[in-house]
């Protein structure tokens, strides 16, 4: 029997990263997952749910803001899946988030939001692509990569500037490698979640309507749809919110 065929989901753990674990959980239903953390203790607990459940997923800690961190972790994927071809990758940072008036804001905060975002979106897909591109003969869906977005990718709100440069560098190198790496048969996109979204920390935020936040599990499902989408009809952009978001 041919080994499954792997995710590597990078960004699990507290936070808007919680949502790393429904996408986790949702591509394990078909794939072998790889889950990415600098801390074990975010992403254990979906490791055990998942291997618990009859999947197979490992966690690997990971700084996918570090070169050799990545690096370590793709050669520790190859080492203990060495026949299994890569389907997807989703880079689900939610690193370089500072929020705070620009003037008090720190030279070093500033650059962790690039640091978090583009930096470790262009670590990843360096690793992951060459992978893609091996790989998309034996896949049943065209290799997909994905980035999170926020509504910070497409709008520099006050009180925003750090987190806002990373995303709107993120999105500009999603959109630079869909138009590269499209016509070799990858599939390149990039998700803006636009609104709060329904975890653990959000839980005792009221709203007016009870449905007001984004469901994690929702999320998940709309990114195994791009992934899905066949190589005639490959979408790049998804812009996720409730139906009561303004926007």
């Amino acid at each position: 029997m041919a080994p499954k065929a792997l995710a590597v989901i990078a960004g699990v753990g507290p936070g808007t990263k919680e949502q790393g674990a429904s996408i986790a959980r949702r591509f394990a239903k078909e794939y072998s997952v790889v889950v990415l953390s600098r801390n074990p203790e975010n992403f254990d607990p979906v490791v055990q749910e998942i291997n618990s459940s009859g999947g197979q997923a490992i966690g690997i800690s990971t700084d996918v803001a570090d070169a050799k961190s990545v690096n370590s972790a793709f050669d520790e994927i190859a080492k203990k899946f060495p026949d299994s071809p890569l389907a997807a990758t989703i880079f689900n940072s939610g690193g370089g988030f500072a929020r705070k008036p620009f003037l008090e804001l720190t030279e070093k905060e500033f650059s962790l939001g690039f640091e978090a975002q583009a930096k470790g979106a262009f670590y990843i897909a360096q690793r992951a692509l060459p992978l893609f591109l091996e790989a998309k003969e034996k896949l049943t869906h065209p290799p997909t990569l994905i980035f999170t977005g926020a509504t910070a990718s497409v709008k520099g709100s006050a009180n925003f500037a750090a987190f806002a440069t990373g995303k709107f560098a993120l999105r500009a190198l999603a959109q630079s490698l869909a138009r590269e790496f499209g016509p070799q048969g990858i599939h390149v996109s990039h998700a803006i979640i636009d609104g709060v979204i329904d975890i653990p920390r959000t839980k005792a935020w009221v709203f007016e309507h009870e449905d007001a936040k984004l469901s994690p599990d929702a999320i998940a499902d709309s990114y195994w749809h791009l992934h899905t989408q066949p190589r005639t009809t490959f979408a790049f952009e998804l812009d996720l919110r409730p139906y009561i978001e303004k926007w």
